[in-house]
Protein backbone atom coordinates (compact mmCIF):
# COMPACT_ATOMS: atom_id res chain seq x y z
CA UNK A 1 0.00 0.00 0.00
CA UNK A 2 1.40 3.44 -0.86
CA UNK A 3 2.28 5.59 2.15
CA UNK A 4 -0.09 8.36 1.12
CA UNK A 5 -3.07 6.02 1.66
CA UNK A 6 -2.08 4.80 5.13
CA UNK A 7 -4.05 5.66 8.26
CA UNK A 8 -1.18 7.60 9.84
CA UNK A 9 -1.13 10.04 6.91
CA UNK A 10 -4.88 10.64 7.30
CA UNK A 11 -4.49 11.29 11.02
CA UNK A 12 -1.80 13.97 10.67
CA UNK A 13 -2.97 17.12 12.38
CA UNK A 14 -5.28 15.29 14.77
CA UNK A 15 -3.35 15.40 18.03
CA UNK A 16 -4.23 12.06 19.63
CA UNK A 17 -4.79 10.13 16.37
CA UNK A 18 -8.10 8.71 17.53
CA UNK A 19 -6.84 7.34 20.83
CA UNK A 20 -8.10 10.06 23.14
CA UNK A 21 -6.26 12.38 25.53
CA UNK A 22 -7.35 11.07 28.93
CA UNK A 23 -7.28 7.28 28.59
CA UNK A 24 -4.35 7.23 26.19
CA UNK A 25 -3.35 4.42 23.84
CA UNK A 26 -1.77 1.91 26.17
CA UNK A 27 -0.77 -1.63 25.22
CA UNK A 28 -3.35 -4.22 26.42
CA UNK A 29 -5.45 -2.63 29.15
CA UNK A 30 -7.87 -5.55 29.52
CA UNK A 31 -5.25 -8.27 29.16
CA UNK A 32 -4.48 -10.36 26.09
CA UNK A 33 -6.87 -12.85 24.56
CA UNK A 34 -9.27 -14.51 26.97
CA UNK A 35 -7.66 -13.02 30.07
CA UNK A 36 -10.05 -12.13 32.88
CA UNK A 37 -12.86 -14.45 31.83
CA UNK A 38 -13.59 -15.24 35.48
CA UNK A 39 -12.78 -11.74 36.73
CA UNK A 40 -13.11 -8.41 34.93
CA UNK A 41 -14.53 -9.91 31.70
CA UNK A 42 -17.01 -12.16 33.48
CA UNK A 43 -20.16 -10.45 32.14
CA UNK A 44 -19.00 -10.98 28.56
CA UNK A 45 -18.17 -14.66 29.16
CA UNK A 46 -21.47 -15.34 30.94
CA UNK A 47 -23.50 -13.61 28.25
CA UNK A 48 -21.82 -14.76 25.05
CA UNK A 49 -20.06 -17.97 26.12
CA UNK A 50 -22.21 -19.71 28.75
CA UNK A 51 -20.72 -22.95 30.04
CA UNK A 52 -17.18 -22.05 28.98
CA UNK A 53 -15.79 -22.66 32.47
CA UNK A 54 -16.34 -25.73 34.65
CA UNK A 55 -16.66 -29.47 34.25
CA UNK A 56 -19.57 -31.74 33.36
CA UNK A 57 -19.96 -35.50 33.65
CA UNK A 58 -17.55 -38.27 34.42
CA UNK A 59 -14.04 -38.75 33.13
CA UNK A 60 -13.36 -41.67 30.80
CA UNK A 61 -9.72 -42.71 31.05
CA UNK A 62 -8.15 -44.31 27.95
CA UNK A 63 -11.17 -43.62 25.78
CA UNK A 64 -11.14 -45.70 22.58
CA UNK A 65 -13.44 -44.15 19.99
CA UNK A 66 -13.19 -46.97 17.45
CA UNK A 67 -15.65 -49.38 19.13
CA UNK A 68 -18.31 -46.64 18.97
CA UNK A 69 -17.79 -45.90 15.25
CA UNK A 70 -21.16 -46.45 13.59
CA UNK A 71 -21.98 -43.96 10.80
CA UNK A 72 -25.47 -44.75 9.54
CA UNK A 73 -27.31 -44.26 6.26
CA UNK A 74 -31.01 -44.52 5.47
CA UNK A 75 -32.51 -46.82 2.85
CA UNK A 76 -33.77 -43.91 0.76
CA UNK A 77 -30.16 -42.73 0.36
CA UNK A 78 -28.78 -46.23 -0.25
CA UNK A 79 -30.19 -45.99 -3.74
CA UNK A 80 -33.69 -47.31 -3.96
CA UNK A 81 -36.33 -44.56 -3.94
CA UNK A 82 -34.69 -43.00 -7.01
CA UNK A 83 -36.41 -45.61 -9.21
CA UNK A 84 -39.75 -44.01 -8.33
CA UNK A 85 -38.40 -40.54 -9.11
CA UNK A 86 -37.04 -41.75 -12.44
CA UNK A 87 -40.38 -43.30 -13.39
CA UNK A 88 -42.29 -40.11 -12.62
CA UNK A 89 -40.34 -38.29 -15.32
CA UNK A 90 -38.22 -36.07 -13.09
CA UNK A 91 -34.75 -35.04 -14.18
CA UNK A 92 -32.02 -37.65 -14.22
CA UNK A 93 -29.85 -35.31 -12.14
CA UNK A 94 -32.28 -35.72 -9.29
CA UNK A 95 -32.23 -39.49 -9.64
CA UNK A 96 -28.44 -39.51 -9.85
CA UNK A 97 -28.14 -37.40 -6.74
CA UNK A 98 -29.84 -40.15 -4.77
CA UNK A 99 -27.73 -42.77 -6.56
CA UNK A 100 -24.53 -41.06 -5.43
CA UNK A 101 -23.23 -44.31 -3.92
CA UNK A 102 -23.22 -46.21 -7.22
CA UNK A 103 -20.74 -45.83 -10.13
CA UNK A 104 -22.15 -43.86 -13.06
CA UNK A 105 -22.27 -46.70 -15.62
CA UNK A 106 -24.04 -49.03 -13.20
CA UNK A 107 -26.41 -46.28 -12.16
CA UNK A 108 -27.39 -45.60 -15.78
CA UNK A 109 -28.05 -49.24 -16.58
CA UNK A 110 -30.29 -49.89 -13.56
CA UNK A 111 -32.21 -46.60 -13.74
CA UNK A 112 -33.08 -47.02 -17.40
CA UNK A 113 -34.15 -50.64 -16.92
CA UNK A 114 -31.56 -52.06 -19.35
CA UNK A 115 -29.96 -54.22 -16.69
CA UNK A 116 -32.32 -56.67 -15.02
CA UNK A 117 -30.33 -59.93 -14.98
CA UNK A 118 -28.33 -58.99 -11.85
CA UNK A 119 -29.07 -56.99 -8.74
CA UNK A 120 -27.04 -53.89 -7.85
CA UNK A 121 -24.62 -54.43 -4.96
CA UNK A 122 -24.20 -51.70 -2.35
CA UNK A 123 -21.05 -52.36 -0.32
CA UNK A 124 -21.32 -49.62 2.28
CA UNK A 125 -18.23 -50.21 4.42
CA UNK A 126 -15.68 -48.88 1.88
CA UNK A 127 -18.01 -45.89 1.36
CA UNK A 128 -17.78 -44.95 5.04
CA UNK A 129 -21.08 -46.31 6.37
CA UNK A 130 -21.55 -49.22 8.73
CA UNK A 131 -25.26 -49.24 9.66
CA UNK A 132 -28.36 -49.17 7.44
CA UNK A 133 -31.53 -47.62 8.86
CA UNK A 134 -35.03 -48.18 7.49
CA UNK A 135 -36.26 -44.68 6.61
CA UNK A 136 -37.79 -44.30 3.16
CA UNK A 137 -39.65 -46.44 0.64
CA UNK A 138 -38.03 -48.91 -1.71
CA UNK A 139 -39.55 -50.32 -4.91
CA UNK A 140 -39.87 -54.00 -5.77
CA UNK A 141 -36.40 -54.20 -7.30
CA UNK A 142 -33.98 -56.63 -5.66
CA UNK A 143 -30.74 -55.17 -4.33
CA UNK A 144 -27.81 -56.60 -2.38
CA UNK A 145 -26.72 -54.49 0.58
CA UNK A 146 -23.54 -55.22 2.54
CA UNK A 147 -22.96 -53.56 5.92
CA UNK A 148 -22.00 -54.35 9.51
CA UNK A 149 -25.38 -53.55 11.04
CA UNK A 150 -28.99 -53.30 9.85
CA UNK A 151 -32.02 -52.06 11.72
CA UNK A 152 -34.97 -54.47 11.80
CA UNK A 153 -37.01 -52.15 9.59
CA UNK A 154 -34.24 -51.85 6.98
CA UNK A 155 -33.77 -55.61 6.86
CA UNK A 156 -37.52 -56.17 6.49
CA UNK A 157 -37.89 -53.65 3.64
CA UNK A 158 -34.90 -54.99 1.69
CA UNK A 159 -36.12 -58.60 1.98
CA UNK A 160 -39.71 -57.67 1.03
CA UNK A 161 -38.37 -56.10 -2.16
CA UNK A 162 -36.62 -59.38 -2.99
CA UNK A 163 -33.20 -58.12 -1.95
CA UNK A 164 -30.45 -59.65 0.16
CA UNK A 165 -28.91 -58.40 3.39
CA UNK A 166 -25.25 -59.36 3.84
CA UNK A 167 -23.48 -58.83 7.16
CA UNK A 168 -19.82 -57.87 6.82
CA UNK A 169 -17.32 -58.10 9.66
Amino acid sequence: MPTRLTKTRKLRGHVSAGHGRVGKHRKHPGGRGLAGGQHHHRTNMDKYHPGYFGKVGMRHFHLLRNPYWKPSINLDKVGTSQFIIYDKGMTTDMAWQLWSLVPEETRDAYLSGKKTDTAPVFDLLPLGYSKVLGKGKIPEIPIVVRARWFSREAERKIKEAGGVVELVA
